[in-house]
Protein backbone atom coordinates (compact mmCIF):
# COMPACT_ATOMS: atom_id res chain seq x y z
CA UNK A 1 0.00 0.00 0.00
CA UNK A 2 1.04 3.79 -0.45
CA UNK A 3 2.46 4.76 2.69
CA UNK A 4 1.09 8.28 2.98
CA UNK A 5 -2.20 6.48 2.31
CA UNK A 6 -1.29 3.63 4.73
CA UNK A 7 -0.23 6.63 7.43
CA UNK A 8 -3.46 9.06 6.99
CA UNK A 9 -5.50 5.34 7.98
CA UNK A 10 -3.68 4.76 10.31
CA UNK A 11 -4.16 8.24 11.54
CA UNK A 12 -8.20 8.92 10.81
CA UNK A 13 -9.65 5.25 11.74
CA UNK A 14 -9.64 4.42 15.71
CA UNK A 15 -12.72 2.57 15.58
CA UNK A 16 -14.88 0.31 13.41
CA UNK A 17 -13.76 -1.78 10.75
CA UNK A 18 -11.80 -1.25 7.44
CA UNK A 19 -10.26 -3.62 5.90
CA UNK A 20 -8.30 -2.33 2.52
CA UNK A 21 -7.15 -4.72 -0.05
CA UNK A 22 -4.65 -2.61 -1.97
CA UNK A 23 -2.97 -3.34 -5.64
CA UNK A 24 -0.71 -5.78 -4.91
CA UNK A 25 -3.59 -7.93 -3.29
CA UNK A 26 -2.42 -7.48 0.10
CA UNK A 27 -4.85 -6.91 2.98
CA UNK A 28 -4.65 -4.09 5.35
CA UNK A 29 -6.73 -3.43 8.63
CA UNK A 30 -7.68 -0.34 10.49
CA UNK A 31 -9.23 0.54 13.49
CA UNK A 32 -10.48 -1.24 16.23
CA UNK A 33 -12.51 -4.29 14.85
CA UNK A 34 -16.11 -3.21 15.95
CA UNK A 35 -19.24 -2.03 14.09
CA UNK A 36 -19.95 -3.21 10.45
CA UNK A 37 -17.07 -4.67 8.04
CA UNK A 38 -16.25 -2.35 5.37
CA UNK A 39 -13.64 -3.73 3.02
CA UNK A 40 -12.76 -1.49 -0.14
CA UNK A 41 -10.12 -2.63 -3.00
CA UNK A 42 -8.15 -0.14 -4.43
CA UNK A 43 -7.06 -1.76 -7.80
CA UNK A 44 -4.31 0.89 -8.60
CA UNK A 45 -1.00 2.24 -7.15
CA UNK A 46 -2.06 5.47 -9.03
CA UNK A 47 -5.07 5.62 -7.34
CA UNK A 48 -3.79 4.93 -3.75
CA UNK A 49 -1.41 7.70 -4.31
CA UNK A 50 -4.08 9.96 -5.51
CA UNK A 51 -6.69 9.05 -2.75
CA UNK A 52 -4.15 9.93 -0.19
CA UNK A 53 -3.25 13.26 -1.48
CA UNK A 54 -6.76 14.75 -2.53
CA UNK A 55 -9.34 12.00 -1.08
CA UNK A 56 -11.95 14.92 -1.42
CA UNK A 57 -11.99 14.84 -5.14
CA UNK A 58 -9.85 11.12 -6.04
CA UNK A 59 -11.76 8.59 -3.74
CA UNK A 60 -15.08 9.78 -5.78
CA UNK A 61 -13.17 9.68 -9.31
CA UNK A 62 -11.50 6.12 -8.26
CA UNK A 63 -14.78 4.75 -7.79
CA UNK A 64 -16.70 6.16 -10.64
CA UNK A 65 -13.23 5.01 -12.70
CA UNK A 66 -13.46 1.20 -11.49
CA UNK A 67 -10.31 1.59 -10.02
CA UNK A 68 -11.98 1.02 -6.25
CA UNK A 69 -14.68 -1.22 -5.71
CA UNK A 70 -16.37 -2.82 -2.18
CA UNK A 71 -15.83 -6.20 -1.28
CA UNK A 72 -18.34 -5.43 2.17
CA UNK A 73 -20.18 -2.07 2.88
CA UNK A 74 -21.24 -0.05 0.65
CA UNK A 75 -19.67 4.18 0.09
CA UNK A 76 -22.21 5.52 2.31
CA UNK A 77 -21.22 2.92 5.09
CA UNK A 78 -17.30 3.90 3.94
CA UNK A 79 -17.94 7.69 4.51
CA UNK A 80 -19.94 6.69 8.05
CA UNK A 81 -16.94 5.12 9.05
CA UNK A 82 -14.81 8.41 7.99
CA UNK A 83 -16.66 11.26 9.16
CA UNK A 84 -17.65 9.36 12.75
CA UNK A 85 -14.00 9.30 13.01
CA UNK A 86 -13.09 12.60 12.03
CA UNK A 87 -15.65 14.82 14.08
CA UNK A 88 -17.73 17.20 12.94
CA UNK A 89 -14.51 18.83 11.39
CA UNK A 90 -12.36 16.91 9.78
CA UNK A 91 -8.88 16.70 10.95
CA UNK A 92 -6.32 17.45 7.54
CA UNK A 93 -2.98 16.61 7.11
CA UNK A 94 -0.78 19.76 6.07
CA UNK A 95 -1.02 19.06 2.42
CA UNK A 96 -4.60 19.01 2.67
CA UNK A 97 -4.86 22.13 4.22
CA UNK A 98 -2.49 23.48 1.76
CA UNK A 99 -4.74 22.05 -1.44
CA UNK A 100 -7.82 23.99 0.84
CA UNK A 101 -6.25 27.16 1.15
CA UNK A 102 -5.42 27.51 -2.61
CA UNK A 103 -9.11 26.29 -2.98
CA UNK A 104 -10.00 29.13 -1.53
CA UNK A 105 -8.02 31.55 -2.66
CA UNK A 106 -9.29 30.65 -6.26
CA UNK A 107 -12.93 30.15 -5.35
CA UNK A 108 -14.29 33.77 -6.68
CA UNK A 109 -12.56 32.53 -10.19
CA UNK A 110 -14.48 29.41 -10.26
CA UNK A 111 -18.15 31.10 -9.59
CA UNK A 112 -18.15 33.76 -12.15
CA UNK A 113 -22.11 32.87 -12.45
CA UNK A 114 -23.03 35.73 -15.33
CA UNK A 115 -26.08 35.51 -17.03
CA UNK A 116 -24.53 33.18 -19.94
CA UNK A 117 -22.67 30.93 -17.37
CA UNK A 118 -24.94 30.62 -15.20
CA UNK A 119 -27.11 29.21 -17.90
CA UNK A 120 -24.82 27.02 -18.89
CA UNK A 121 -24.32 25.80 -14.89
CA UNK A 122 -28.13 24.99 -14.57
CA UNK A 123 -28.39 22.93 -17.53
CA UNK A 124 -25.23 21.11 -16.62
CA UNK A 125 -27.27 19.42 -13.87
CA UNK A 126 -30.79 19.93 -14.21
CA UNK A 127 -31.38 19.44 -18.03
CA UNK A 128 -30.30 15.84 -17.30
CA UNK A 129 -33.22 13.32 -17.95
CA UNK A 130 -36.40 13.65 -15.95
CA UNK A 131 -36.66 9.97 -16.11
CA UNK A 132 -33.67 10.13 -14.41
CA UNK A 133 -35.18 12.39 -11.67
CA UNK A 134 -38.73 10.53 -11.53
CA UNK A 135 -36.45 7.28 -10.09
CA UNK A 136 -35.92 9.22 -6.76
CA UNK A 137 -37.67 12.41 -6.32
CA UNK A 138 -41.58 12.16 -4.52
CA UNK A 139 -44.31 12.60 -7.22
CA UNK A 140 -43.98 16.51 -7.09
CA UNK A 141 -40.72 16.47 -8.25
CA UNK A 142 -39.20 18.42 -5.70
CA UNK A 143 -35.46 18.75 -5.74
CA UNK A 144 -34.85 20.14 -1.88
CA UNK A 145 -34.67 19.73 1.54
CA UNK A 146 -38.00 18.15 2.97
CA UNK A 147 -39.81 19.17 6.26
CA UNK A 148 -40.45 16.19 8.30
CA UNK A 149 -42.85 17.13 10.69
CA UNK A 150 -42.68 13.47 12.34
CA UNK A 151 -39.90 10.75 12.51
CA UNK A 152 -42.03 8.27 10.45
CA UNK A 153 -43.23 10.64 7.55
CA UNK A 154 -42.76 9.94 3.96
CA UNK A 155 -40.70 11.56 1.70
CA UNK A 156 -43.96 13.21 -0.09
CA UNK A 157 -45.74 14.19 3.21
CA UNK A 158 -42.31 15.48 4.38
CA UNK A 159 -42.36 17.54 0.56
CA UNK A 160 -45.56 18.60 0.88
CA UNK A 161 -45.17 19.81 4.80
CA UNK A 162 -42.18 21.99 3.25
CA UNK A 163 -44.59 23.64 0.93
CA UNK A 164 -46.78 24.39 3.85
CA UNK A 165 -44.15 25.61 5.86
CA UNK A 166 -42.71 28.12 3.21
CA UNK A 167 -45.82 29.38 2.59
CA UNK A 168 -46.63 29.81 5.97
CA UNK A 169 -44.05 32.50 6.57
CA UNK A 170 -44.77 34.33 3.26
CA UNK A 171 -48.49 34.78 4.37
CA UNK A 172 -49.67 35.05 0.94
CA UNK A 173 -53.03 36.09 0.26
CA UNK A 174 -55.41 36.18 -2.92
CA UNK A 175 -54.14 37.71 -6.11
CA UNK A 176 -50.46 38.92 -4.68
CA UNK A 177 -48.14 38.47 -6.95
CA UNK A 178 -45.55 36.00 -6.24
CA UNK A 179 -42.21 35.39 -7.84
CA UNK A 180 -40.43 32.02 -7.70
CA UNK A 181 -36.77 32.45 -8.62
CA UNK A 182 -35.44 28.83 -9.29
CA UNK A 183 -39.04 27.40 -9.60
CA UNK A 184 -37.61 23.83 -10.67
CA UNK A 185 -40.55 21.58 -12.23
CA UNK A 186 -43.45 23.96 -10.51
CA UNK A 187 -44.20 22.15 -7.78
CA UNK A 188 -44.32 25.11 -5.12
CA UNK A 189 -45.40 27.78 -7.50
CA UNK A 190 -48.24 25.46 -8.21
CA UNK A 191 -48.90 25.05 -5.10
CA UNK A 192 -48.81 29.01 -4.26
CA UNK A 193 -51.32 29.21 -7.00
CA UNK A 194 -54.02 26.36 -5.88
CA UNK A 195 -54.21 26.44 -2.46
CA UNK A 196 -53.27 30.31 -1.69
CA UNK A 197 -55.01 31.85 -5.10
CA UNK A 198 -51.53 33.86 -5.73
CA UNK A 199 -50.63 34.95 -9.08
CA UNK A 200 -47.30 33.16 -9.54
CA UNK A 201 -44.34 33.51 -11.98
CA UNK A 202 -41.81 31.44 -11.82
CA UNK A 203 -38.15 31.37 -13.46
CA UNK A 204 -35.38 28.68 -14.37
CA UNK A 205 -32.55 29.16 -16.59
CA UNK A 206 -33.28 24.54 -17.07
CA UNK A 207 -35.44 24.35 -20.76
CA UNK A 208 -36.46 20.84 -18.77
CA UNK A 209 -38.21 21.89 -15.86
CA UNK A 210 -39.49 25.27 -17.96
CA UNK A 211 -41.03 22.70 -20.44
CA UNK A 212 -42.42 20.35 -17.71
CA UNK A 213 -43.61 23.07 -14.72
CA UNK A 214 -45.78 25.00 -17.86
CA UNK A 215 -46.96 21.56 -19.10
CA UNK A 216 -48.15 20.54 -15.45
CA UNK A 217 -49.99 24.26 -15.31
CA UNK A 218 -51.73 23.53 -18.02
CA UNK A 219 -53.14 19.87 -16.87
CA UNK A 220 -53.69 21.56 -13.74
CA UNK A 221 -55.60 24.50 -15.02
CA UNK A 222 -53.68 26.61 -13.43
CA UNK A 223 -51.84 28.07 -16.90
CA UNK A 224 -53.52 32.02 -16.52
CA UNK A 225 -52.37 32.09 -12.80
CA UNK A 226 -48.69 29.69 -12.93
CA UNK A 227 -46.54 31.42 -15.67
CA UNK A 228 -43.00 29.28 -16.06
CA UNK A 229 -40.54 31.52 -17.43
CA UNK A 230 -37.41 30.17 -19.03
CA UNK A 231 -35.46 34.01 -17.72
CA UNK A 232 -32.96 35.09 -15.57
CA UNK A 233 -34.35 36.90 -12.70
CA UNK A 234 -31.73 39.82 -13.28
CA UNK A 235 -33.91 40.26 -16.25
CA UNK A 236 -36.70 41.31 -14.29
CA UNK A 237 -38.46 44.36 -13.58
CA UNK A 238 -41.98 44.31 -12.56
CA UNK A 239 -42.39 44.30 -8.88
CA UNK A 240 -43.98 41.61 -6.72
CA UNK A 241 -46.00 41.18 -3.64
CA UNK A 242 -43.98 38.22 -2.57
CA UNK A 243 -40.33 36.67 -3.69
CA UNK A 244 -39.59 33.01 -2.82
CA UNK A 245 -36.40 31.34 -3.74
CA UNK A 246 -35.64 27.67 -2.87
CA UNK A 247 -32.53 26.04 -3.84
CA UNK A 248 -31.67 28.55 -5.71
CA UNK A 249 -29.19 30.49 -3.95
CA UNK A 250 -26.47 27.90 -4.18
CA UNK A 251 -26.15 28.47 -7.78
CA UNK A 252 -25.41 32.23 -7.14
CA UNK A 253 -21.79 32.32 -6.18
CA UNK A 254 -19.83 34.43 -3.67
CA UNK A 255 -19.15 36.99 -6.26
CA UNK A 256 -22.85 37.78 -6.77
CA UNK A 257 -24.59 37.85 -3.45
CA UNK A 258 -24.89 41.87 -3.64
CA UNK A 259 -26.12 41.71 -6.85
CA UNK A 260 -28.87 38.86 -5.59
CA UNK A 261 -30.27 41.03 -2.98
CA UNK A 262 -30.07 44.31 -4.63
CA UNK A 263 -32.25 42.96 -7.36
CA UNK A 264 -34.82 41.00 -4.66
CA UNK A 265 -34.66 44.38 -3.39
CA UNK A 266 -35.91 46.15 -6.11
CA UNK A 267 -38.64 43.59 -7.15
CA UNK A 268 -39.96 43.52 -3.79
CA UNK A 269 -43.04 45.68 -3.16
CA UNK A 270 -42.50 47.88 0.36
CA UNK A 271 -45.08 46.06 2.06
CA UNK A 272 -43.48 42.74 1.06
CA UNK A 273 -41.95 39.12 2.26
CA UNK A 274 -39.32 37.02 1.21
CA UNK A 275 -38.38 33.99 1.91
CA UNK A 276 -34.95 32.49 1.34
CA UNK A 277 -34.54 28.80 1.39
CA UNK A 278 -30.64 27.37 0.79
CA UNK A 279 -27.90 25.10 2.05
CA UNK A 280 -25.40 26.35 4.69
CA UNK A 281 -22.23 25.89 6.07
CA UNK A 282 -22.81 25.97 10.16
CA UNK A 283 -18.66 26.78 10.70
CA UNK A 284 -18.19 29.91 8.90
CA UNK A 285 -16.94 30.50 4.87
CA UNK A 286 -15.14 27.61 2.49
CA UNK A 287 -14.77 26.34 -0.80
CA UNK A 288 -17.06 24.20 -2.64
CA UNK A 289 -15.85 20.29 -2.63
CA UNK A 290 -14.03 19.75 -5.63
CA UNK A 291 -16.21 16.53 -6.75
CA UNK A 292 -18.97 18.93 -6.57
CA UNK A 293 -17.70 21.58 -8.26
CA UNK A 294 -16.07 19.42 -11.13
CA UNK A 295 -19.11 16.71 -11.49
CA UNK A 296 -22.48 17.92 -10.01
CA UNK A 297 -22.90 21.85 -9.23
CA UNK A 298 -20.23 23.87 -11.36
CA UNK A 299 -20.43 27.49 -10.23
CA UNK A 300 -22.04 26.71 -7.07
CA UNK A 301 -21.10 27.57 -3.50
CA UNK A 302 -22.81 26.62 -0.09
CA UNK A 303 -22.24 30.10 1.91
CA UNK A 304 -22.64 30.83 5.98
CA UNK A 305 -24.88 32.82 7.50
CA UNK A 306 -22.08 35.36 8.17
CA UNK A 307 -21.74 35.79 4.02
CA UNK A 308 -25.09 36.28 3.56
CA UNK A 309 -26.55 38.55 6.07
CA UNK A 310 -23.93 41.40 5.60
CA UNK A 311 -25.06 41.82 1.62
CA UNK A 312 -28.80 41.62 3.13
CA UNK A 313 -28.24 44.41 5.63
CA UNK A 314 -26.35 46.18 3.19
CA UNK A 315 -29.27 46.03 0.42
CA UNK A 316 -31.30 47.86 3.21
CA UNK A 317 -33.49 44.78 4.07
CA UNK A 318 -34.22 43.28 7.22
CA UNK A 319 -33.92 40.42 8.60
CA UNK A 320 -37.55 39.27 10.13
CA UNK A 321 -36.92 35.76 10.89
CA UNK A 322 -34.11 32.82 10.74
CA UNK A 323 -34.97 29.34 10.64
CA UNK A 324 -32.23 26.29 10.70
CA UNK A 325 -32.99 23.14 9.33
CA UNK A 326 -30.69 20.53 10.89
CA UNK A 327 -31.16 16.92 9.68
CA UNK A 328 -34.23 17.15 7.46
CA UNK A 329 -31.64 17.52 4.24
CA UNK A 330 -30.06 14.23 5.75
CA UNK A 331 -33.35 12.53 6.02
CA UNK A 332 -34.54 14.09 2.69
CA UNK A 333 -31.15 12.82 0.95
CA UNK A 334 -31.32 9.48 2.62
CA UNK A 335 -35.11 9.16 0.67
CA UNK A 336 -33.06 9.97 -2.52
CA UNK A 337 -30.40 7.50 -2.12
CA UNK A 338 -32.42 4.45 -1.44
CA UNK A 339 -34.67 5.11 -3.77
CA UNK A 340 -31.89 5.71 -6.25
CA UNK A 341 -30.29 2.50 -5.26
CA UNK A 342 -33.69 0.79 -5.66
CA UNK A 343 -33.70 1.79 -9.67
CA UNK A 344 -29.78 1.83 -10.34
CA UNK A 345 -30.56 -0.27 -13.17
CA UNK A 346 -32.91 1.63 -14.99
CA UNK A 347 -30.79 4.86 -14.35
CA UNK A 348 -27.78 2.75 -15.40
CA UNK A 349 -29.90 2.21 -18.95
CA UNK A 350 -30.60 5.60 -18.74
CA UNK A 351 -26.85 6.61 -18.63
CA UNK A 352 -24.34 4.19 -17.71
CA UNK A 353 -22.34 2.55 -15.09
CA UNK A 354 -20.02 5.88 -14.67
CA UNK A 355 -22.60 8.33 -14.26
CA UNK A 356 -24.58 5.76 -11.32
CA UNK A 357 -21.42 5.77 -9.90
CA UNK A 358 -20.96 9.18 -9.81
CA UNK A 359 -24.64 9.93 -8.24
CA UNK A 360 -24.18 6.68 -6.17
CA UNK A 361 -21.44 9.34 -4.52
CA UNK A 362 -22.88 12.37 -4.48
CA UNK A 363 -26.03 11.46 -2.78
CA UNK A 364 -24.01 9.09 -0.57
CA UNK A 365 -21.47 12.42 0.52
CA UNK A 366 -24.18 14.47 0.44
CA UNK A 367 -26.37 12.69 2.82
CA UNK A 368 -23.10 12.33 5.21
CA UNK A 369 -22.70 15.93 4.70
CA UNK A 370 -25.83 16.52 6.25
CA UNK A 371 -25.45 14.10 9.05
CA UNK A 372 -21.73 14.24 10.21
CA UNK A 373 -20.21 17.21 8.84
CA UNK A 374 -20.75 21.06 8.36
CA UNK A 375 -24.19 21.19 6.25
CA UNK A 376 -27.39 22.55 7.01
CA UNK A 377 -30.48 24.73 5.94
CA UNK A 378 -31.76 28.03 6.64
CA UNK A 379 -34.89 29.57 5.69
CA UNK A 380 -34.26 33.48 5.75
CA UNK A 381 -37.47 35.58 5.80
CA UNK A 382 -36.97 38.93 4.37
CA UNK A 383 -38.50 42.31 4.11
CA UNK A 384 -38.13 46.38 3.32
CA UNK A 385 -40.23 47.03 6.58
CA UNK A 386 -39.95 45.70 10.51
CA UNK A 387 -44.13 45.64 10.49
CA UNK A 388 -44.31 43.47 7.23
CA UNK A 389 -44.79 40.30 9.85
CA UNK A 390 -46.34 39.60 12.56
CA UNK A 391 -44.84 40.13 16.08
CA UNK A 392 -44.77 36.12 17.25
CA UNK A 393 -44.47 33.64 14.74
CA UNK A 394 -47.76 31.51 15.98
CA UNK A 395 -49.00 32.67 12.84
CA UNK A 396 -46.75 30.23 11.21
CA UNK A 397 -48.16 27.41 12.92
CA UNK A 398 -51.87 28.40 11.92
CA UNK A 399 -51.42 28.64 8.68
CA UNK A 400 -49.62 25.35 8.59
CA UNK A 401 -52.89 23.73 10.13
CA UNK A 402 -55.36 25.76 7.68
CA UNK A 403 -53.09 25.46 4.47
CA UNK A 404 -53.10 21.44 5.91
CA UNK A 405 -56.72 21.01 6.14
CA UNK A 406 -56.81 22.44 2.22
CA UNK A 407 -54.27 20.38 0.24
CA UNK A 408 -55.35 16.99 2.39
CA UNK A 409 -59.16 17.02 1.76
CA UNK A 410 -60.53 15.11 -0.35
CA UNK A 411 -60.69 16.33 -4.29
CA UNK A 412 -64.26 19.00 -4.80
CA UNK A 413 -64.62 19.17 -1.01
CA UNK A 414 -64.94 22.62 0.74
CA UNK A 415 -62.96 23.01 3.99
CA UNK A 416 -62.05 26.53 3.87
CA UNK A 417 -62.62 28.12 7.32
CA UNK A 418 -63.24 32.09 7.57
CA UNK A 419 -59.66 33.18 7.89
CA UNK A 420 -59.17 36.58 10.48
CA UNK A 421 -57.10 39.19 9.00
CA UNK A 422 -53.51 38.88 8.70
CA UNK A 423 -51.96 42.31 9.18
CA UNK A 424 -48.50 43.44 9.99
CA UNK A 425 -49.23 43.24 14.14
CA UNK A 426 -51.27 39.60 13.69
CA UNK A 427 -54.28 40.39 15.54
Amino acid sequence: MNALLRTVLNHLIKTGDLTVTDAEGVKHRFGDKTGDPRHIHIKTRRAERAIAINPELKLAEAYMAGDLDFLEGDMYGLLQLVFENAGPIAAKEPWMRAIDGARRAGRRLQQINTIARASWHVRHHYDLSGDLYRLFLDPDMQYSCAYFETPKATLAEAQLAKKRHIAAKLLVKPGHRLLDIGCGWGGLGLYMAKYLKADVTGVTLSEEQHAVANERATEEGLSSTARFNLQDYRSLQEPFDRIVSVGMFEHVGVNHFAEYFQHTARLLKRDGVFLLHAIGRSDGPGATNPFIRKYIFPGGYIPALSEVLPHIERAGLVVTDIEILRLHYAETLKAWREAFMANRDIAKSIYDERFCRMWEFYLAASESAFRWQNMMVFQIQIAHRQDAVPLTRNYIEAEEKRLKRLDSAPRGANTEMPVRSRGATGK
